[in-house]
């Protein structure tokens, strides 16, 4: 089913990440948040950390524990620690829910739309950092997309999905100078834990059976199983491919009050 376009494909990632697993969602917000406190406190010494430059104007010192409260839970922070004065990461800590929020924004948009380092500068600067060298945003780039790899493709070891919802969003990208439509097929499972999980997220020139039954199988390849019921809309190719991939699987045509993705 294609999504208007009143749905918001970054909105939707966002309310995804904060129902998921806990333990996934405290990994995502604080790797990004430590690497880009690491990138401040290495632009207010003048050099990365553990390197010589004759910018150096200053060192770290270690780091000094902090417990930051978010919607995915209390997570562990490491403040770095300077030899020369303090720093405090104001943009973090100081309006909590606000910077929370604008973090997970940040996560779910690096994984929609990728993890480029004119991408990744504009995140940043939406939480009011703008002193990151092109080197640092550059690294911190490449972080990401290595998180992001490490989350697509992540085993799906930790119990049955016993209900899991399919669905397909149709987004406008930029493709060798042209605009085209592309296809994000998505998927969402109901964990052991009882916590909503995505589980799969690729991209699909065309939303047809050969399409879907490749995403499905890739997620039984990362352990899917113990699927008894997958909730999608009623088209043709992705109903065959569910029969395909998860024999003894159940079918339900979605319904928004029910659908996760809806």
């Amino acid at each position: 089913m294609a999504a208007s376009e009143s749905v918001n494909p970054v909105d939707l990632v966002c309310e995804q990440i904060a129902g998921a697993s806990p333990d996934m969602s405290q990994a995502m917000i604080k790797t990004f948040a430590q690497a880009v406190m690491s990138a401040e406190a290495d632009a207010i010494c003048g050099a990365g950390y553990g390197q010589r430059s004759d910018d150096l104007v200053n060192s770290r010192n270690g780091y000094r524990a902090r417990e930051w409260d978010t919607r995915a839970g209390t997570i562990d922070l490491a403040i770095p620690k300077l030899r020369s004065g303090s720093y405090f990461p104001d943009w973090l800590l100081t309006h909590r829910r606000r910077a929370e929020q604008a973090l997970v924004s940040v996560v779910a948009t690096s994984y929609l739309l990728g993890v480029s380092t004119r991408r990744v500068e504009k995140l940043v600067e939406q939480l009011g950092i703008r002193q990151l060298s092109k080197s640092q945003v550059s690294e911190m780039a490449a972080h990401r997309d290595a998180q992001v790899e490490a989350f697509r493709n992540r085993p799906l070891d930790s119990g049955h999905y016993t209900f899991v919802w399919m669905d397909a969003l149709t987004m406008k990208v930029r493709e060798h100078g042209r605009t085209v439509n592309v296809h994000a097929l998505i998927a969402v499972g109901v964990n052991a834990d009882g916590q909503r999980e995505v589980l799969g997220l690729d991209v699909a020139s065309d939303e047809d059976g050969a399409g879907w039954l490749a995403f499905l199988r890739s997620l039984t390849a990362r352990g899917l199983s113990g699927v008894r019921l997958v909730i999608s809309d009623a088209h043709a190719g992705l109903v065959q491919a569910i029969g395909a991939a998860l024999p003894g699987a159940s079918w339900q045509r979605c319904r928004p009050i029910t659908c996760a993705t809806c």
